[in-house]
């Protein structure tokens, strides 16, 4: 197995959810040991601390629905600015969250290195939602459903980042899978952009291996990098009570330890989100132990290699 070197970040955000207690994920992870289960299955791993958000004192609301704007455009220049950085590098960014507003700073970031090394970054969102509003789409003015429109180009994002998004993602090197919840305004933007999408029913009537196979196959075909967002509300409520999006028929914890099993196999992955834990609302840590072993299953932790646990 190849060793890895991995960083991980925190980013404690909370202002794009609409309920407290994200802020407090990253010491989740941190508790719940994700630097000891990477490291014991040999990779190097360097905790960089949390990042912060920077000044956007400039940034203006495009519409009075919107919440903490201000927070949301501080975060993503930062985020930005560091996953661009990393994704320059060697090392793997491990992207500790957090509430999923945070993903416009990291995919965008990682999209711009990418770019600046000639390969296409593809995004793996696995996610209860699509997250797919504009700021004048959204109803709730929650910026955490609007991370993957913005990464995607889609207008009226300008003030984020202070700028027009340079490097945009593709939305057809998007596949969002384990969606169960998609807004109107947000199915129409899928369509008209052709961002892939397969939800809990074709989950259910195909199989989710056979569903991921052929987009990590396009990933494979192209040279493509590979970034990977996992929401805890991809998984089923029952497994990971740690949110405050549930929605019931989530991917259950084979499902979702397939799929890290075979994104291990596939080599593809070069960035990680981790993202929306919020133990406020866990049942004695067993969300944030659960996301811990799905990122060892990542990371190449085997079936043998697991140990038994009471969840």
């Amino acid at each position: 197995m190849e060793q890895k070197n991995i960083v991980l970040v925190g980013a404690p955000i909370e202002e794009g959810a609409g309920r407290r207690g994200c802020v407090m994920g990253p010491d989740a992870y941190r508790t719940a040991g994700l630097a000891d289960t990477l490291e014991a299955l040999g990779h190097l791993v360097t905790d960089a601390g949390n990042l912060w958000p920077e000044n956007a004192e400039d940034a203006t609301p495009p519409n009075g629905t919107v919440k903490n704007f201000e927070a949301y455009a501080g975060w993503t220049r930062a985020l930005y600015r560091k996953a661009a950085d990393l994704g320059s590098g060697d090392s793997f960014p491990i992207y500790m969250g957090g509430d999923h507003a945070m993903a416009a700073g990291t995919v965008a970031g990682h999209a711009k290195s990418a770019a600046e090394n000639g390969r296409p970054l593809f995004v793996l969102w696995l996610d209860a939602h699509s997250d797919f509003h504009t700021l004048d789409s959204t109803g709730s003015g929650n910026l955490h459903g609007t991370p993957l429109a913005f990464a995607c180009g889609l207008p009226g994002f300008d003030a984020l980042l202070g700028a027009p998004l340079q490097y945009p993602v593709a939305p057809e090197r998007v596949e969002i899978m384990g969606v169960r919840s998609i807004d109107d305004a947000e199915r129409e933007f899928l369509l008209k952009h052709g961002a892939g999408v397969s939800d809990m029913r074709q989950i259910d009537e195909d199989g989710i291996g056979a569903l991921l196979e052929p987009f990590l196959e396009r990933v494979r075909t192209v040279n493509g990098l590979l970034h990977v967002s996992l929401d805890v509300d991809f998984l089923d409520p029952d497994i990971a009570p740690a949110v405050g999006t549930t929605v019931p028929g989530g991917a259950t914890f084979r499902e979702a330890h397939l799929v890290m099993e075979m994104l291990h196999d596939s080599g593809l992955v070069t960035s990680l989100d981790l993202v929306e834990l919020n133990p406020f609302l866990d049942e004695r840590g067993k969300t944030a132990r659960l996301m811990v072993d799905l990122a060892g299953s990542l990371f190449g932790r085997r079936v043998f290699d697991r140990p038994t646990r009471s969840y």
